[in-house]
């Protein structure tokens, strides 16, 4: 999404906790795009860090017209009973604490400055959990839930939509159990699993003057769950 943005004549801002990451995006983007781009190191769950990063992107760019809360995690767990209250309470941290804090900070701007969009990137787990996702799922949920309610009250300025993947071969998919991922896949209206560049024009449909009557609503690319 990142280098599509750019590719589109984006300057892009990439974080996540670990700098050197970012970096090595944001050095494939400047080389391959020409645009501008800043690495900025923070923690997505914790509400503390966020300001520093919204500081560091107006700094740098001045405004931010579309906000992706793309971080989130789901640890694995065998037995719910292995659940902790320390796992729980980082699951929900990331995935709906952090995007609430950063919409609440660069969304209100947004609205001020007249315009803006943000993507709230959510999960077909929201919709299906299973039993090995609990924490994550109820995140998920409540993301879609924030959609809404953002949408409501940041509009007619700011649009506010949620983008909702299923499986996706990302690097995520590294800790899966392939042969049971493809087998269920076979259950999905195009019977595979999704390829990471296929999210990349849902999330322009998003992020451009293409949505422009589109918020508060559940855009899924997820191969057609049944």
């Amino acid at each position: 999404m990142s280098l599509a943005f750019a590719r589109a004549g984006a300057d892009v801002v990439v974080t996540s906790r670990k700098l050197a990451a970012c970096e090595e995006v944001v050095a494939e983007i400047e080389e391959t795009t020409g645009r501008a781009a800043l690495a900025y190191a923070c923690h997505l769950g914790r509400w503390d860090e966020i300001p520093g990063l919204v500081d560091a992107a107006y700094a740098r760019f001045g405004q931010v017209d579309v906000l992706v809360n793309n971080a989130g995690m789901s640890p694995v767990y065998d037995d719910v009973l292995d659940v902790t209250e320390k796992m729980y309470d980082s699951v929900l941290a990331l995935n709906l604490k952090g995007p609430f804090r950063l919409t609440q900070l660069v969304g209100t701007r947004m609205k001020e400055q007249g315009s803006g969009t943000v993507i709230n990137v959510s999960s077909t787990g929201s919709l299906r959990p299973t039993g090995a996702i609990i924490p994550y799922a109820a995140a998920k949920s409540g993301l879609n839930a924030m959609t809404e309610g953002f949408a409501a009250l940041l509009g007619p300025e700011v649009r506010v939509n949620t983008l909702m993947p299923g499986q996706y071969l990302t690097d995520i998919s590294a800790s899966w159990d392939m042969e049971f991922t493809r087998k269920m896949s076979g259950r999905l209206h195009l019977k595979r699993v999704g390829e990471p560049d296929e999210i990349v024009g849902a999330a322009l449909f998003l992020a451009s003057a293409a949505s422009s009557y589109t918020s508060g609503t559940v855009v899924r690319s997820d191969g057609g769950i049944p």
